[in-house]
């Protein structure tokens, strides 16, 4: 087999060498899809290279498809280290968030939020609020009283309870908007 190109086709190449070349890149890239295409490449690769040179003995042959097909494993092997190692840094940053978040959580106690500045700015907010409103919040939230006790006490529909409600949660929105994450649930 002194001239490759006058005996070999494309076709009788890919055949001889392609079921060797797949069980050698497989078992180093474990996966049969990108073992198919590295195989591939490689021998289109080949073809490429013996039709340029004018003669190829088989043994020279096999040399340089095994060294294709290593270095196309070790250029996809390489990469997939890169992906994994992103991966890995995505993972450990988002860990050290998660372990943020629930140590915040385990520390976060009920008592301690409403902590003096913030009751400050709650009150304050309270007395700045129309009349009306102040009272309905203060009888609703602060007295615990449902919104039909509220309107049986103060000769209102339930309707003018709900819209004094609604329009002191705003204003306290507005207030305590740095606050929200830890006292949305209270009010």
């Amino acid at each position: 087999m002194n001239d490759i190109n006058k005996s070999y086709s494309f076709n009788a190449l890919y055949t001889q060498y392609y079921r060797k070349s797949f069980l050698f890149t497989k078992s180093y890239v474990h996966d049969s899809f990108v073992a198919e295409d590295i195989v591939s490449d490689s021998i289109i690769k080949l073809w490429e290279t013996i039709k340029i040179q004018e003669s190829q003995d088989k043994e020279h042959l096999e040399a340089l498809l095994i060294t294709i097909l290593k270095n196309k494993s070790l250029d996809h092997l390489k990469h997939e280290a890169i992906r994994y190692e992103a991966e890995e840094k995505i993972s450990n940053d988002l860990n050290r968030e998660l372990e943020i978040r629930i140590s915040s959580l385990q520390a976060c106690e009920p008592n301690d939020i409403f902590s003096k500045e913030i009751k400050h700015i709650f009150y304050q907010t309270l007395e700045a609020m129309p009349e009306n409103t102040k009272k309905i919040f203060t009888l609703s939230r602060l007295n615990d009283l449902t919104n039909k006790e509220i309107a049986n006490e103060l000769g209102i529909s339930i309707k003018d309870v709900e819209y004094h409600i609604s329009k002191a949660l705003k204003y306290l929105r507005i207030s305590l908007k740095d606050y929200l994450p830890l006292i949305a649930f209270m009010i």
